[in-house]
């Protein structure tokens, strides 16, 4: 096989092996892209005028509303975080389960839900939770094994339980995939796949998800009673129910209003994000100065009525004839959305005065920049990586595995979960999916499913050793008692717990494609 036959591949192994070597993805996407693009003109195997159109694909990248999404998730998912939300969840939540055996461990799961549908992000939950549960349920005397991997668990959980930034992500790269199979078909007028769409379709497997863990846990305690003892000493002293619903209700309101806002199609997920965000900066603002509830109050009431009135009334001005009813429901638009402004300025007001408005948006700002770097590297490989004939290399692969599409399906998976061993959830989502993707699609998989099975596939990434990144970031802040070889092995059950998820959303579809459809009619 001459050399111009195997760029394509030449290409992919050359990437993997960059980045395992510790080169930042981003700058080795474009780097590898770019060397074989000019590898491949030299063997004129590779037109360089296909790399013509990539400024106007970066353009896109940009202006792309989906994408938008993304940075006001993750401001909102960290001003959440920073604002203590947390920190008062996991006590109120403890102190409800406090006096069942094994009560800290559902607690850390219980809340690592909460936080997966209002955060999303799973550092700062892995952190937090291993910040402040972890200390505890050691002098309990948990087995540090259960406790650390019962905190990395429950801190992926925003990795498949919506709002997720890997949701939108693999719904914007699912939804193109779906479009170019179909395209290839002839089918001019294709049908859509939104993100979300894969938001509810992640609801029920997330869902599934969070109760293996508990029954897990469950069973952990009942059938070894030493790993997961039950608390000594009086119960704790004080209401349970109060400080409870005070930690759970302002949170659990952001997600109604985002997931309900985009489930019920009254919002698009970008304008869901920009409600999630503004709920969070109020939120916080109430946090920073708790003493003077009423400006953030009166702001949180005219924000919730305002979402009220737009999704009941006609609040269009360009209309010919504006009935005085409009008119007047126009108006009071105005005073809530002025309502809404005030309350907003005091919050950032608050904010930046406690200093948390700086590190909040500095944090953002990283996430994002190495979100969207990414983003514009993956995009430079898939074209280079096509024009090489990449596409039909795994095309003419995956039809020619023993099994048809299942031996296709089984082997794109098991091919995900190894590269999940090395690679990040974002790298996997932008490079390797868009490759496969289409292939699959058009050998009869239904999309929706896919992009489900994908992500919960992905979601393992951040708990296999050795680069589980969730693994790292509690080594990072465990006692100096708690060993590398003990968080290891304590995330073994989660893992295998999460390919039984796999394995149930494999056998039985609907799990996955039941809601939506519900939603939608489709």
């Amino acid at each position: 096989m001459a050399l111009a036959e195997i760029l394509d591949v030449a290409m992919f192994l050359t990437l993997c092996a960059a980045v395992l070597l510790g080169y930042p993805v981003a700058l080795t996407l474009a780097g590898v892209s770019l060397a074989f693009a000019g590898l491949g003109t030299l063997l004129g195997v590779f037109n360089p005028a296909l790399l013509g159109a990539f400024p106007q694909r970066i353009y896109g990248i940009m202006t792309n509303q989906v994408w938008v999404a993304v940075p006001l998730f993750i401001l909102m998912g960290v001003l959440l975080e920073r604002s203590r939300a947390a920190e008062q969840l996991l006590e109120a939540t403890a102190r409800l389960f406090g006096r069942v055996r094994g009560g800290l461990g559902l607690a850390v799961c219980a809340v690592g839900a909460l936080l997966a549908a209002s955060t999303g992000i799973v550092g700062a939950t892995v952190v937090t939770m291993g910040l402040l549960a972890l200390p505890t349920m050691l002098r309990a005397g948990y087995d540090p094994r259960v406790a650390t991997g019962t905190i990395c668990a429950a801190g992926t959980l925003g990795q498949i339980i919506p709002p997720s930034i890997v949701l939108i992500l693999l719904g914007e790269v699912m939804g193109n995939a779906f479009q170019q199979a179909q395209m290839t078909q002839g089918i001019f007028a294709p049908e859509t796949l939104s993100v979300g769409d894969l938001f509810a379709g992640a609801l029920l497997p997330g869902l599934m998800l969070v109760g293996l863990y508990m029954t897990w846990l469950v069973l952990v305690a009942v059938f070894r009673p030493a790993a997961m003892p039950a608390p000594a000493g009086p119960p704790p002293a004080g209401p349970v129910w109060r400080p409870l619903m005070a930690a759970i209700l302002p949170p659990a309101g952001l997600i109604v209003a985002v997931l309900g806002s985009i489930l019920g199609g009254l919002a698009t997920p970008t304008e869901a994000a920009a409600v999630g965000s503004i709920g969070a900066l109020l939120l916080a603002g109430h946090r920073a100065r708790p003493d003077r509830p009423l400006p953030i109050l009166l702001g949180v009431g005219a924000f919730v009525a305002l979402i009220a009135l737009t999704a009941t009334a006609d609040l269009r001005l360009g209309r010919p004839d504006l009935p005085t009813g409009a008119r007047v429901l126009i108006g009071l638009a105005v005073l809530l959305v002025a309502g809404v402004v005030a309350g907003v300025g005091v919050a950032l007001w608050r904010c930046a005065r406690s200093g948390l408005l700086k590190g909040a948006i500095h944090s953002a700002a990283q996430l994002t920049a190495m979100v969207f770097l990414i983003l514009v590297g993956a995009a430079l490989f898939t074209v280079v990586f096509r024009g090489l004939g990449g596409d039909v290399t795994v095309r003419s692969l995956l039809e020619g595995l023993p099994g048809g599409t299942t031996g296709a399906l089984l082997a794109v998976m098991a091919a995900l979960f190894v590269l999940g061993f090395f690679l990040d959830f974002v790298e996997i989502t932008l490079v390797v999916v868009p490759i496969v993707a289409p292939v699959l699609i058009l050998m009869g998989v239904d999309p929706l499913w896919l992009a489900i099975l994908i992500a919960i596939n992905l979601q393992t990434s951040f708990l296999t050793p050795p680069f589980g990144f969730a693994l790292f970031y509690l080594r990072g802040v465990a006692p100096p008692g708690v060993e590398t070889a003990q968080i290891y092995r304590g995330a073994l059950p989660f893992i295998g717990l999460q390919l039984l998820a796999l394995a149930i959303l494999w056998t039985y579809p609907p799990l996955a494609t039941w809601l939506p459809g519900a939603l939608t009619g489709r």
